[in-house]
């Protein structure tokens, strides 16, 4: 057997598989973007937007990936006379790092190894020197299956009276996120994650005290033209129309799912892929208490090759997982569970391993790992 994109059980940190639903909206015949039709659809798109991020606020969609929402937040936010903080512990990370630098000549970058956490005491010690301008900070690593704990941070950034500015590419409809709780002045997501929609747009939600802020210092990510555009179901530049149509599918089968009932899916598959990391005798990448709830990252038992296994499992049992990133390439592999992943998706691709590593000869108990991810099962 050979790999088949349209029946694979498609298992990345993203994108992921995409419901046929969403796919025929994005096929859709072309249509004017400045006319009634247009407007209509993006109108319902913005009606349903407080519900993906569980809050109401300000809100802009871009034609872009979701670092271009990042950068039309930062830009529009950071002045190169502010002070700003990163925490940084992963791949993108460092990508915020890199775009927060852009914008201010006074960036601190608190750091650790990728899958853990940046110590509370550093964050604590920095902002007690004062004049912070914004905490800037990843929600979920994809790139080490890791999850900051926003609930921790949140209080320091709150009474240091900071913009609290997060990614969370693969944290909204994957991962709780409780804006008004941990005062989350910025937030953004792409649409390709737990959305389930086709890659290409960003989404950015703004407190209301981060929209009275707002200062854009680019042309086509001028945040202030996005707002103010959206508010009239309308964009500044011409939109990718064809992922607009899709992203309104999706949020609609967000809606009829339900956002929690969404939530409780990704979380009950997270720990039925932790059960079967287990079984199969392998290990979680990140402390298990910080582990992702979209990706899982698993170490590659020694003296087996990271990219060989994720051959077989492509092509003898059609199911397509991903290796690491930076310098940890051909030391673990990630395997998401998010959007609309199926048990049936999981249940494969933990089949596959365990024949592949019983070929190995590092096999367990046979048929152990589906036996655990099926008691998790509803």
């Amino acid at each position: 057997m050979t790999f088949d994109p349209e029946t694979a059980a498609f298992l990345i940190a993203g994108p992921v598989r995409i419901h046929p639903r969403v796919l025929r909206a994005m096929s859709f015949s072309s249509v004017n973007h400045r006319g009634d039709y247009f407007h209509q659809r993006v109108g319902e798109i913005r009606e349903m937007l407080p519900m993906l991020f569980g809050a109401p606020g300000h809100h802009a969609i871009l034609s872009g990936s979701g670092t271009s929402g990042l950068e039309a937040t930062y830009s529009a936010l950071l002045r190169p006379e502010d002070r700003v903080i990163v925490l940084s512990n992963g791949n993108f990370g460092e990508r915020g790092d890199e775009i927060a630098r852009r914008y201010s000549d006074h960036v601190t970058t608190l750091s650790a190894p990728w899958g853990h956490p940046v110590p509370l005491e550093s964050l604590a010690g920095e902002l007690e020197k004062g004049n912070v301008r914004a905490v800037v900070t990843v929600h979920n690593e994809t790139s080490a299956g890791f999850a900051n704990d926003l609930a921790a941070i949140a209080p320091l950034v709150r009474r240091s009276g900071a913009l609290f500015l997060v990614d969370g590419i693969s944290s909204v409809a994957g991962l709780p996120v409780h804006l008004q709780e941990w005062g989350i002045d910025g937030i953004v997501t792409g649409s390709q994650k737990g959305l389930a929609a086709p890659a290409g747009l960003a989404l950015v939600h703004l407190s209301d005290r981060a929209f009275a802020e707002v200062r854009p210092r680019t042309h086509y990510l001028d945040l202030a033209a996005h707002f103010k555009f959206l508010e009239k179901n309308d964009t500044p530049w011409t939109p990718a129309i064809p992922l607009f149509l899709a992203l309104h599918e999706a949020l609609l089968m967000l809606r009829e799912e339900g956002l929690e009932a969404r939530l409780a899916r990704t979380h009950a598959l997270a720990e039925a892929t932790r059960a079967g990391v287990d079984a199969l005798g392998l290990e979680l990448f990140a402390e298990r208490r910080y582990a992702s709830n979209t990706v899982s990252a698993i170490k590659i038992p020694g003296g087996m090759d990271d990219a060989s296994v994720r051959k077989v499992l492509l092509n003898t049992y059609n199911v397509e997982v991903q290796g690491g990133q930076g310098e940890y390439k051909g030391k673990i592999f990630r395997i998401g569970h998010m959007g609309i992943t199926s048990w049936g998706d999981l249940l494969l691709c933990f089949a596959g391993l365990e024949r592949i590593l019983g070929k190995a000869g590092r096999g367990k108990s046979p048929g152990a790992a589906l036996a655990a991810i099926e008691s998790r099962m509803p």
